[in-house]
């Protein structure tokens, strides 16, 4: 792999790596919310309470991810497709048009003299 590419990957795992703990902080924060609005719970409850909200909170996340990673896939496919068609018109319609100017120029040529 080109230098270039292991740096933007680093770069790209180091930016999901720090998304995903905020995520993780932000389900602890809304757990933590949650459980303040019951203030009949006991320290273990509310222990109890938060660590199911997170890891509900945290498995709703990972299969939105996952759903959202799997599409972004589906779409560069897709879209890589596109672009070969296309690129593939263009050079056919350049290869046509200069091979009808250059027989266009070549005849007139021809008949010029």
């Amino acid at each position: 792999m080109k230098p270039d590419k292991e740096s933007a990957r680093g770069l790209a795992q180091v930016e999901g790596y720090l998304l995903w703990n905020a995520e993780v902080e932000e389900a602890r924060r809304q757990a933590r919310r949650f459980t303040d609005a019951l203030p009949w719970l006991t320290t273990a409850q509310r222990e109890d309470v938060e660590r199911v909200y997170e890891a509900d909170r945290m498995e709703v996340c990972r299969e939105t991810l996952t759903r959202i990673a799997g599409r972004a896939v589906e779409l560069r496919r897709e879209y890589t497709e596109r672009y070969d068609r296309l690129r593939a018109r263009c050079v056919a319609w350049t290869v046509l048009t200069v091979g009808t100017v250059g027989g266009t120029c070549t005849a007139l040529t021809l008949i010029g003299r």
